[in-house]
């Protein structure tokens, strides 16, 4: 839990009681390599503060080709935000690269603090921000930039990251084949 407290002072000052009210939503809870999170087409429950490992949120499309959107790595949030915000089913999967440990959470759970502890609601608030900033600069990067800026700030974002998971998952990331991938690192 104090890697999830360091993380939380990083963003906003709880009273103690904020934060052991905070902090007491989450479990901790083991994921192995392969396992989901999220499903595509389930309804998501939970979020998670990861520990150790690395996910990938992706979509498979109907011929089954699958597409990474984003990875998500240690002292980071991860869960299918658009089921947990709207009710309705995943549009995307989560999957764990690596043994994961993470701290898992009830969303319903925590918007009932939103009233009683607005400082939550606040938090809730910059990661949504957070998320949208990223996820902007993600969209311009794909139309923007080429394959092997693109990779550059992959590495920049993520580092050491290429050394821990397959390098078809960073191409699908990138936007790129694996052989495409090859050649940009291999000019490197």
């Amino acid at each position: 839990m104090n890697e999830l407290k360091k993380y939380l002072i990083s963003l906003i000052h709880f009273t103690e009681s904020e934060m052991e009210l905070f902090v007491s939503l989450f479990s901790e809870k083991q994921l192995n390599k392969n396992e989901y999170f999220a499903n595509e087409g389930e309804y998501s429950t939970k979020f998670a503060f990861i520990l150790t490992g690395v996910f990938r949120a992706f979509y498979r499309n109907n011929e089954g080709s699958e597409y990474n959107k984003t990875f998500f790595t240690n002292s980071n949030f991860v869960g299918a935000y658009s089921s947990l915000l709207t009710g309705n089913k995943n549009l995307i999967n989560i999957q764990c690269l690596l043994n994961c440990t993470i701290l898992e959470a009830n969303y319903k759970s925590m918007v009932k603090l939103y009233d009683s502890t607005p400082k939550i609601e606040r938090l809730s608030r910059i990661l949504a921000e957070q998320y949208f900033v990223i996820k902007e600069k993600r969209e311009i990067e794909l139309v923007m930039l080429d394959a092997s800026e693109r990779y550059e700030i992959f590495k920049q974002k993520h580092p050491g990251l290429e050394n821990k998971i397959p390098q078809y998952h960073i191409a699908s990331y990138l936007g790129v084949s694996p052989t495409q991938l090859s050649r940009i690192r291999a000019k490197k």
